[in-house]
């Protein structure tokens, strides 16, 4: 790897979206089968902030604008495959989007696991084991909603790109050069994944909220919703840490469970779609030449190949 930085991504519709610096490009491989190529300045409030950057709040931080990010770029790909190509969604498409995700979220994954505890407390003498119980029916959930989904052809599409993302970042990390051949050689799971960050947001919360008690099915809820901020604080700083080669052993353990669900979140890509990783992680790496193509080509609206 030729720098510090570590880079990250996401799949979208046919494509991959990869996170550089100072910038960030979302590659889409279209029907007629180029690749388009957009590029966009990134810049964080953490730098007009510094507190932001502490720990435990530049997690919070990161995670906000990392969904912001991923909708614009979920945006751009749909847009390559609509009648109007130009129209994405805008702020206030974004902004309803993410409070109707948290609000499926916060049903899925709080107010449903805190109403089946309810049936089955007077069951359960020991709080740490009904806490415990807790964790594992959250994890149930997430764990048979994405099966659920993985069985969607579309779907099934976006964690083949997922899985090219990941090679493709474990590739450029390893020093190899970026050809297909090359990236095909590594494995489809990253330390750094989303859906490790998610699974361990699950553990965390479990820990975190252990040393509440029992308390009544909406305080319950209330208290989820509180400690939401803390939890995602504490869960960035597993998750920054699980993808350093030193990490400690702790940490290596708890990121297990999210290399496991990988084996579903992602699916082995073929060659095109690594093109398109490829192309897309290029287009953020601090190379002079590859910018200014990128950019002549994005100035005349065509695609790059």
């Amino acid at each position: 790897m030729s720098d510090n930085f570590y880079y990250g991504g996401q799949a979208v519709i046919e494509g991959v979206m990869m996170r550089g610096k100072d910038g960030l490009a979302t590659a889409v491989r279209k029907p007629s089968g180029d690749v388009v190529i957009k590029r966009d300045p990134i810049s964080s409030i953490a730098t007009r902030y510094p507190i932001l950057k502490k720990p435990l709040i530049r997690g919070v931080v990161s995670l906000v604008e990392s969904l912001v990010v991923g909708m614009r770029a979920l945006s751009f790909s749909a847009s390559q495959f609509s009648e109007e190509e130009e129209e994405q969604i805008g702020t206030k498409e974004i902004i309803f989007s993410m409070v109707l995700a948290f609000g499926l979220t916060v049903l899925l994954f709080v107010v449903a696991p805190a109403f089946v505890i309810r049936q089955v407390q007077h069951y359960i003498s020991s709080n740490v084991l009904l806490n415990l119980v807790e964790g594992l029916i959250k994890i149930s959930f997430f764990l048979l909603y994405v099966l659920a989904i993985s069985f969607m052809n579309d779907i099934r599409r976006v964690f083949e790109y997922h899985g090219a993302e990941h090679k493709t970042i474990n590739a450029y990390e390893a020093g190899e050069e970026l050809t297909v051949e090359n990236v095909k050689k590594y494995t489809r799971f990253h330390k750094r994944c989303g859906t490790s960050f998610l699974v361990i947001v699950l553990i965390v919360n479990t820990v975190v909220f252990s040393f509440f008690g029992r308390p009544p099915f909406l305080l319950r809820v209330l208290y989820h919703l509180l400690l939401m901020p803390v939890v995602a604080g504490i869960s960035y700083e597993v998750i920054r840490r699980a993808g350093r080669p030193n990490a400690p052993w702790l940490i290596r353990v708890l990121s297990y469970p999210g290399i496991w669900t990988q084996y579903i979140t992602t699916r082995e890509p073929d060659g095109s779609q690594i093109e398109v990783a490829i192309q897309s992680l290029q287009s953020v790496l601090p190379s002079a030449e590859h910018m200014v193509q990128t950019n002549m080509a994005e100035a005349e609206g065509v695609a790059v190949p």
